[in-house]
């Protein structure tokens, strides 16, 4: 401040110079500011899952301790709040630790310049499941088509603009993956969630799962129960075989039946009977394994008294 006249006047200062009012209040927005967990909304189909699991429990400890140290980032809504960009298990652990505020980054971010921040912020945790994998894959690279590969915004440091390259093949630069491994991923997309969930469980391998999205909804919804009612999963071969008989329109339930009853190689034999045929004589509801007790203790009692018989017949 000077004075001229008894007039204090203000001197610009370089950044006003310099800068345009727009990158001063980019500028100021930049800054961390703490903003209400109830004003922060959850990504528009986010695909990485918050668990209520050990490693949510020592979090929630930590922020009860130290509170967040990494600020969130988000993005302020037409209607006034404000959406999570990254940071949806930090705000889960603010909650539990009963805070009512998170830091965050307010960020100016159009839907597909945010869909990048936010799957390349998460790609960096430890542990991803291949549904996270999945779904984080489809929509980066759903958004970096939409913006000509415009690579330079996302978080990865190899983040640059390859011109005259393929969108997956970018993709798969930033991410460690080749190609064909992003595109495999982004199938696994076309699965029903309860057979994308063994995926996640590794109770069903990578390539058979691959094979199985290009079943129907139906023909994987009848799969599901034969799987559960028959205690099995397809091998690669079986998804294989099945994937085909689909393409053909040949693949109906008792197809898939007899696909995943056969005898597998080096598959230790096997006694097969429809379901249907006993489950009269069980509970709704009764587990497999305990219906094959129920079973073996007839034979066993059955098979005693055909030893009896014979001892009397012999007398």
């Amino acid at each position: 401040m000077v004075k001229n006249g008894g007039i204090k006047m203000s001197l610009p200062t370089s950044a006003d110079l310099f800068s345009t009012q727009e990158e001063r209040d980019e500028a100021e927005r930049e800054s961390v500011h703490d903003i209400l967990l109830t004003e922060i909304s959850d990504f528009p189909d986010h695909p990485f899952k918050v668990k209520m699991d050990e490693e949510m429990m020592n979090m929630a400890e930590s922020v009860r301790k130290y509170g967040v140290l990494v600020p969130a980032i988000v993005r302020e809504r037409p209607e006034g709040d404000y959406e999570m960009i990254a940071g949806h298990r930090r705000r889960m652990a603010s909650e539990l630790a009963e805070q009512t505020t998170m830091p965050c980054l307010i960020r100016n971010l159009t839907d597909d310049e945010a869909i990048l921040v936010m799957v390349d912020s998460n790609l960096q945790r430890e542990k991803i499941l291949p549904s996270e994998k999945a779904f984080a894959y489809k929509m980066k690279l759903e958004a970096m088509k939409r913006q000509g590969q415009r690579t330079d915004l996302t978080l990865s440091p190899l983040a640059t603009k390859l011109r005259g390259q393929r969108s997956d093949e970018i993709l798969g630069k930033q991410v460690g993956e080749s190609k064909d491994t992003i595109r495999r991923y982004i199938r696994l997309t076309e699965l029903i969630p309860s057979i994308l969930e063994m995926v996640d469980e590794d109770k069903i391998a990578m390539r058979p799962a691959v094979e199985l999205s290009y079943l129907s909804k139906e023909q994987q919804e009848f799969l599901f129960d034969t799987m559960q009612s028959e205690d099995c999963t397809p091998s690669h071969v079986q998804a294989i075989k099945m994937r085909k008989f689909s393409e053909e329109g040949k693949l109906d339930n008792d197809v898939i039946f007899a696909v995943m009853t056969e005898e597998k190689p080096n598959q230790v034999e096997q006694f097969k009977m429809p379901m249907k045929r006993i489950d009269k004589f069980f509970a709704p509801g009764t587990p497999k394994k305990k219906k094959e007790d129920i079973i073996v203790k007839a034979l066993e009692i059955y098979q005693r008294n055909q030893n009896r018989n014979r001892d009397r017949e012999g007398r």
